[in-house]
């Protein structure tokens, strides 16, 4: 490796793509007004300069003050540099200065213990010896209750955060009849010699059971042919051709005008779904690295952009439940054979690049598919609802700021993974739905949050709301309603260009 390549990597090896919590459905932060004050504290030395921000103080809080107060965000590593060049002040205090109040400190605390204990003799004696020890043993449990809470780590509870499993939050139970009588459809539709598509997919837009799902992603994406006599030998010749790939590319990722996409890749892996044990496992994550750049290498034009890493984990947790009765979250895949791993590696590869095939666009360079399905958005929600359009617009807040994830990462960053499969079920069996459906979900999406949108009278708060909103719980019947929503919206909209604008 050159000089200049080493002094790359050295001084890019934790900017911008460092690994970072990525806040979201999967891992939200902590508590909103908690993470306000960690927010705004970040920033100590842009205070010196700029006032206090108080949140209700005034009705607007503008994106360039907020991007001023936050202003050193990136510039933490520099920070650390420079400390260790230059010591903090409070190392330089004369020593004499600090022993003299140090003195100060135990003296006055000495005194106030001393006032405390004449105080509580004062009250014991006219107590009963039953209160006291009522009292005593009371706050006992209280102060070990403050001592645990203090040595835990400051991290979320988060209940539900990796349950893959696509049951209600409701808890509905596993199996009703109208769902047995659903699943016997599917199996009748998928042992047909030749598997009627558009009846698969009037079957498939309410949900798919798990039993099903991998053969019937694998049909409505196109990966399978619709004849049942030739799945096989395109399932063999297909997984054959990604290993070919393998290969031929792989080894090149260590070439120099690859170097970049690698590293990057590499980055990316741990911070997909970094609280769900099954994908920080390294065999996964070796897996995940290989369908990234092998797609990256065969796809020029856009090559392998931030996001895209977030589209492999629904192929791959489905395709794996084929060999998993339980849920999948915990499993681990060294357990199954070489051949079975072979395997849901290239048919994740191939579902990914089917579906990336017709959104290609938001990827490649500028991101224009994206930029359009922002604006599209945004004209859109001023139709449905110009009341949460115009407190946007009151308080500065660009759909871009929020929605531009909400289309590069297909809601995934917003919603559990059980919900984002339900949610490509859907995808799967709507006309263009990754492409086009997918505006109106995200349009019933943010809709669906109007009251607490409307709620915060601030750039900070609305921003903070949106790239952190209550999914957590969200199972099937929540993701149904909102397909419904966005079915209706459809309806009304998409074939209707003088409603759909200004």
């Amino acid at each position: 490796m050159t000089d200049s390549n080493r002094q790359f990597w050295k001084r890019s090896a934790k900017l911008p793509g460092s690994i970072q919590p990525v806040y979201g459905a999967q891992h939200p932060p902590l508590d909103p007004v908690r993470l306000k004050s960690i927010y705004l504290d970040s920033s100590l030395h842009e205070r010196s300069r700029v006032p206090p921000f108080h949140p209700k103080s005034r009705k607007a809080s503008s994106f360039h003050e907020f991007a001023r107060n936050t202003s050193d965000a990136w510039n933490i590593e520099e920070d650390e540099r420079d400390e260790a060049q230059h010591p903090p002040f409070y190392q330089t205090l004369n020593s004499r200065v600090a022993e003299v109040t140090a003195v100060k400190v135990i003296e006055s605390h000495f005194k106030l213990q001393e006032e405390n204990r004449c105080q509580a003799s004062s009250v014991i004696k006219s107590m009963s010896e039953d209160q006291l020890h009522r009292i005593t043993a009371d706050d006992l449990i209280l102060r070990k209750s403050l001592q645990k809470q203090q040595s835990l780590p400051l991290r979320p509870i988060i209940p539900l955060v990796a349950r893959i499993s696509d049951q209600n939050a409701s808890g509905a139970p596993p199996m009703t009849v109208r769902e047995k009588t659903r699943l016997e459809k599917f199996r009748q539709l998928l042992s047909c010699s030749n598997t009627d598509l558009d009846e698969l997919r009037k079957c498939s837009w309410p949900g798919i059971p798990r039993e099903v799902r991998p053969t019937t992603w694998r049909l409505l994406s196109g990966y399978l042919p619709a004849s049942q006599e030739r799945r096989i030998l395109t399932l063999q010749r297909k997984r054959e051709e990604y290993f070919g790939f393998i290969e031929q590319y792989y080894d090149s990722r260590n070439e120099e005008n690859h170097q970049d996409t690698y590293r990057q890749i590499h980055i990316d892996i741990p911070r997909t779904n970094p609280l769900i044990p099954l994908f920080q496992q390294p065999l996964v994550q070796e897996i995940f690295e290989r369908i990234l750049f092998i797609w990256a290498i065969r796809h020029p034009a856009s090559g392998y952009v931030q996001g895209i890493n977030d589209l492999v984990t629904p192929f791959f947790v489905v395709f794996l439940t084929e060999h998993v009765e339980e849920d999948v979250e915990n499993f681990d895949v060294s357990s199954l054979s070489q051949d079975t791993l072979r395997n849901i590696e290239a048919d994740s590869f191939w579902s990914m690049s089917k579906l990336l095939d017709g959104i290609q666009d938001n990827y490649t360079f500028a991101q224009p598919g994206i930029q359009q399905k922002v604006k599209a958005l945004e004209e859109l929600v001023s139709r449905i609802d110009d009341q949460v359009h115009c407190h946007f617009k009151k308080y500065e807040v660009e759909y871009l700021q929020f929605a531009f994830r909400w289309m590069n990462n297909l809601l995934m960053r917003e919603l559990p993974l059980r919900c984002t499969i339900r949610l490509w079920d859907t995808y799967q069996a709507e006309s263009e739905g990754f492409s086009h459906f997918h505006l109106y979900v995200c349009a019933a999406f943010l809709i669906k949050w109007r009251k607490e949108i409307l709620d915060e009278e601030d750039f900070q708060g609305l921003l903070m709301l949106l790239q952190n909103l209550p999914t957590i719980h969200w199972g099937n019947e929540e993701i149904g309603l909102l397909l419904a929503e966005a079915y209706r919206l459809k309806y009304m909209f998409a074939d209707a260009p003088n409603h759909y604008r200004r």
